[in-house]
């Protein structure tokens, strides 16, 4: 069984569009290539510097690699992980899913220590994603 929840392309359109709030961190406007989703990221610049370009992202329910669960929200770092395939990597929790009443579209909330993603797109595509769920956030450029 697999612990990927999503996985798809994107491609940064705007880079803190509302100005620069905070020194280490910046939030990222993206668009996928694959399932036509809107996405805005908040990232550790100061970790993990990005720009205008194209990233991978997975959110997963476990790290680690068959898919068995992880309710810890810890890992253990001696055997191999879904973490290992990828440069940046989050823990957090999902506080608010929200449908769209104009459209067919869902909005999905997550935190992740305060750094705040925001999901948009059809529910076809973000079937595992549900309100509370702890969720992994892992990135890697293309």
């Amino acid at each position: 069984m697999s612990s990927i929840l999503f996985e798809d392309t994107f491609e940064v359109k705007e880079i803190d569009p509302d100005g620069k709030k905070f020194d280490r961190v910046s939030r990222f406007v993206c668009y996928s290539e694959n399932y036509e989703m809107d996405l805005q990221i908040d990232i550790a610049t100061h970790i993990y510097p990005l720009g205008h370009e194209r990233f991978k992202m997975v959110l997963a329910s476990s790290l680690n690699l068959d898919g068995s669960s992880d309710n810890s929200g810890a890992y253990d770092t001696n055997k191999p992980s879904l973490a290992d395939k990828y440069d940046y990597v989050m823990y957090g929790k999902i506080f608010k899913y929200q449908k769209e009443n104009s459209s067919s579209k869902v909005s999905v909330f997550a935190s992740f220590g305060g750094l705040l993603v925001l999901l948009q797109g059809d529910p076809r595509y973000l079937p595992g994603l549900e309100l509370d769920a702890r969720i992994y956030l892992l990135i890697k450029k293309a």
